[in-house]
């Protein structure tokens, strides 16, 4: 049992070094299939992040306000993960509206540049997630949020790599390519209870609607996915955990009762 504990808590520092940038003991033991192993615990890590964010909020808030604690908390969440998923997002949106052929969206795609679409989405991205944050900030649902899109958001993304074959041919020079395996069943429903544990927090019927919402979405991100390339990029898992957690705090605003239990949530005043 405790060989079976020192192997997951291996994986689960593999999978911090690989999608944050927070610092994680040396030594550990790496090897590609590891890595592969990993995913399982990408949950986890939304787990571990939303934790740092609800504690910088609840630590700095009563200094200097709301509005900049929410400005100041989307800034941290950058430099925890070193903007890995909005990259992937600048990608994606790059690649898909500014080629024509596959193989000329999987180049823009590995471009280091950034282009117009992936410029607006990030824009578009960013401003809207700092005004969700902090209208859920305001009626006192913030952490909650927090922990409920960060961990469900990154399950669904790597969710993707079960049904969608890796799309590129030259996949030893991509780092996201020691992921592109499907999982066992254990593993998917690890993945599964790992992701979703803070909808336990929401009345059943909220729960379930957010879930049938983001599995709706995912459904719709697989098929776009295949249309567009045939299958999937580290960066498309990247655009699909933005998007995923835009959806999440936006059904939490349509659905959870604010400070004073009205719902829907009122107009927000600045």
């Amino acid at each position: 049992m405790s060989r079976f504990f020192t192997y997951q808590l291996n994986l689960l520092l593999l999978a911090v070094s690989f999608f944050t940038r927070m610092p994680v003991p040396q030594g550990i033991d790496y090897s590609p299939q590891k890595l592969r192993q990993a995913g399982r615990h990408f949950a986890l890590i939304g787990w571990l992040l939303a934790g740092i964010l609800s504690g910088f909020y609840l630590l700095v808030t009563p200094y200097i306000g709301t509005a900049p604690s929410i400005c100041l908390l989307v800034i941290l969440s950058l430099l925890l993960t070193g903007a890995l998923h909005e990259d992937g997002l600048a990608d994606t949106c790059d690649g898909f509206w500014g080629g024509h052929t596959q193989a000329r969206k999987l180049s823009i795609m590995k471009d280091s540049q950034i282009g117009t679409y992936g410029t607006c989405a990030l824009i578009t991205m960013l401003l809207t997630k700092t005004v969700l944050l902090y209208a859920l900030a305001i009626n006192g649902h913030l952490i909650l949020a927090l922990f409920i899109a960060y961990p469900l958001s990154r399950g669904l993304a790597i969710s993707h790599t079960q049904h969608l074959a890796y799309a590129r041919t030259d996949a030893q020079d991509s780092k996201s390519q020691s992921l592109a395996n499907p999982m066992q069943p254990r593993v998917l429903l690890w993945l599964f209870a790992s992701s979703s544990a803070g909808l336990l927090w929401l009345p059943f019927t909220d729960a379930l609607m957010i879930l049938l919402a983001c599995l709706s979405l995912r459904y719709v991100l697989k098929r776009w996915f295949r249309a567009h390339i045939g299958g999937y990029t580290g960066d498309c898992l990247g655009f699909a955990q933005q998007v995923q957690e835009l959806l999440i705090y936006i059904l939490l605003l349509a659905t959870v009762h604010d400070a004073y239990g009205h719902t829907p949530l009122g107009p927000i005043s600045l």
